[in-house]
């Protein structure tokens, strides 16, 4: 990885192909990658500017028609400020991160005009194909979003992504002054200055968030904050007159440092914060629109310089308009009912698995799969917090892995969003980053990275992919009280387009951990119940359900069955509350006379719905037996499905209360079902 790696071949984005030719934009080249050229004299630096704001008031004026609907952010006044660092990244693998008002730093880095309006009609010939809108832009290596500060994860992982390809490429992360009450952003910039990566923290100061000033909202110094982690820090005024000079000075000093810094931009909002929510003063709009530092540039121009630049783009504006109102509304060929456009099959690239010996614990067989993809795919990393030698993670599952493969295991801060954003950010540039949370009930922690990120890339721009796996141990029966005992898989199943998995020790761990992470390349969640660790890997009796045809992964992923001839009822279960079922199986078998099927799928969401409905249908009496509280969980989807296939059988789902789990064992005890509450409630609902 110590060789310059070219990242630049990655497709523009969903429409590259199917939208309307690009437009010519008048007075600019561009290069190979299709990003402006801009110069550095005042007259291209007012055209583009001018390009921008002209671009800006089209937008709303579309609105104004009935053409625009949703939300629009504008940078009326912000266009140099917006211009200049995405005009100073150079290197074809640099990449821009933006977020809600995100069009200048769009329109300087890909060029697409008519693409962008187009886009925020919802029009075919929108830069994304209408799935993104204002807010949501792909283009190459510029990525925007709409949660406030919710990038800047994904830029340290970026940043974090070319320093292990060896490129001389950088990451710039733009946020607002308002998003310095996000605690996320100081997550990225603490590993960011900790890892040494090139990163490049903009916030550009308008003074102003929605309708809140800063004296309501912030506290302390904004150049202190970058400072207080070891970045090196910068603020200018986008009115003064080296400003681009002093901008490309900044981004030259992070590309040659390979260092984060922290650059503060001083500006102001001529417009609303959205599309008329202004609470401003007359006064202050006045002196604002007397500062404006584009009509500053254009003053240095002589009238007719001026007035032929804005001719020229006051005629290209009208192409736009044109161009964008000509293209027919976005419409999908056929209505997705899912994120996942691969299915999962290897091809040529069927992946081999490490020899674990029979009877080997779970975590020995986790273990075991991490060094085999470390040792074999050279772009498998794994991060979370304490994973080093020799104390190897909370639970010793990645135990000898940072000696064996420094540099590739890393430990990080007490920082799960960040991890979490700093996984997105290396999966979406070719690694295939593994990432520990520590305890399940973490994972709340991550839930912003998971639900408006990680799955948002491939669900709406099938282009990117975000080949992420987190993994982590769950469950409680250990005493660890309300925070570290939980099972919280029925909240993550919930999420559109994340792959959740949940192997028992019936399973081959191994081998769901591999396939995982070379066939499925899609944000997976991967639990691992604490009392499994130490179980010994067996498949038994079990064997695996045919995958039916239609259920996504399942053929990757497999659901077990221990069948028994004419068996009474069937008990279906997941993960760590297997050993519980399995002793209660053997009760009502010894005691009862029951014959008893347990069905144990690996693969929670997508969930194999045919796969188990193939087997279920035919059972007179099915149980659904989870550690989790069962009121809106898998139990209860497993049951609609039964409903909506018509089963006539008796069918009722257990698990634990809705209430938090007690630290005392003997509390614990009377929570989370066992083999005797299981006997006890078959018996009492079925028989």
């Amino acid at each position: 990885m110590a060789v310059e790696t070219a990242l630049s071949s990655r497709p523009l984005s969903l429409a590259a192909a199917a939208r309307m030719p690009r437009l010519d934009i008048p007075g600019f080249e561009r290069d190979a990658h299709g990003k402006p050229l801009i110069g550095s004299t005042p007259e291209q630096l007012y055209a583009f500017g001018h390009l921008i704001r002209s671009t800006e008031h089209l937008i709303l004026d579309q609105f104004s028609r009935g053409l625009v609907s949703g939300t629009t952010h504008t940078c009326l006044g912000q266009e140099l400020c917006a211009m200049a660092v995405v005009r100073a990244l150079t290197h074809p693998d640099d990449a821009a991160l933006s977020n809600h008002r995100n069009h200048g730093h769009f329109l300087t880095y890909s060029g697409e005009f008519a693409g962008l309006v187009a886009e925020i009609m919802g029009r075919e010939a929108g830069a994304c194909g209408g799935r993104g809108g204002s807010q949501h832009l792909v283009w190459r290596h510029f990525h925007s979003n709409g949660v406030q500060g919710g990038m800047t994860g994904i830029g340290t992982g970026l940043a974090l992504a070319r320093k292990l390809h060896g490129s001389s490429a950088i990451v710039a992360t733009m946020i607002g002054d308002g998003t310095l009450g996000q605690g996320l952003l100081y997550e990225a910039m603490n590993m960011a200055s900790i890892w040494s990566v090139p990163l490049l923290v903009v916030v550009e100061n308008n003074g102003i968030s929605q309708t809140t000033e800063p004296h309501q909202n912030l506290g302390g110094d904004i150049q202190a904050r970058g400072a207080a982690f070891g970045l090196e820090t910068w603020r200018f005024d986008d009115a003064a007159d080296d400003f681009f000079e002093q901008v490309e000075a900044v981004v030259r000093r992070v590309r040659e440092s390979r260092r984060p810094g922290f650059l503060v931009i001083d500006t102001r909002r001529m417009g609303p914060h959205s599309k008329g929510d202004d609470l401003r003063s007359a006064d202050e709009l006045g002196s604002i629109r007397a500062r404006d530092p584009l009509a500053a540039i254009g003053r240095k121009l002589s009238d007719d310089v001026r007035l032929q630049i804005e001719a020229r783009n006051a005629a290209f504006i009208d192409h736009v308009r044109e161009t964008a109102n000509a293209s027919p509304e976005a419409v999908y060929d056929d209505i997705p009912e899912h994120i996942f456009h691969r299915t999962g099959d290897p091809g040529d690239r069927a992946p081999t698995y490490p020899a674990v010996p029979n009877g080997s614990s779970v975590r020995v067989a986790i273990n075991a799969a991490l060094e085999h993809l470390l040792e074999h795919h050279p772009e498998t990393v794994l991060i979370g917090e304490d994973l080093h030698d020799p104390y190897g993670g909370a639970f010793k599952v990645t135990q000898g892995l940072s000696t064996a493969y420094p540099g590739r295991v890393i430990s990080t801060p007490i920082s799960e969003a960040g991890i979490t954003g700093t996984a997105i950010g290396l999966a979406m540039d070719d690694f295939r980053p593994i990432v520990e949370i520590m305890f399940a009930d973490f994972l709340s922690l991550c839930m912003d990275q998971l639900y408006n990120h990680a799955v948002k890339f491939p669900g709406v721009f099938p282009e990117v992919r975000v080949p992420l796996i987190v993994r982590t141990p769950s469950g409680g029966r250990r005493g660890y009280g309300p925070t570290h005992s939980q099972s919280p898989e029925n909240i993550f199943t919930s999420i559109p387009g994340l792959t959740v998995l949940y192997g028992s020790h019936r399973h081959d761990v191994a081998r769901l951990l591999v396939d995982a992470a070379r066939c499925w390349p899609y944000p997976t969640l991967f639990f691992e119940h604490k009392l499994l660790y130490g179980e010994s890997m067996d498949a038994g009796e079990y064997h695996a359900l045919p995958a039916a045809e239609g259920d996504l992964a399942a053929h990757l992923f497999p659901t077990l069955v221990r069948r028994r001839p004419d068996a009474d009822l069937c008990i279906v279960t997941y993960g760590g509350m297997l050993p519980p079922v399995e002793e209660a199986a053997r009760r009502l078998e010894e005691d009862e006379e029951l014959a008893v099927d347990i069905v144990v799928p690996s693969l929670l969401s997508p969930l194999p719905r045919r796969t188990l409905l193939a087997h279920l249908l035919h059972s007179a009496q099915v149980v659904i037996a989870e550690e989790s509280h069962h009121e809106f969980g898998i139990g209860a989807e497993i049951a609609a499905c039964l409903l909506e296939a018509g089963y006539q059988g008796q069918c009722f789902r257990l698990g634990a209360p809705p209430v938090p789990i007690a630290s005392a064992r003997s509390l614990e005890r009377h929570l989370l079902p066992d083999a005797g509450k299981l006997i006890e409630d078959i018996l009492e609902n079925l028989y």
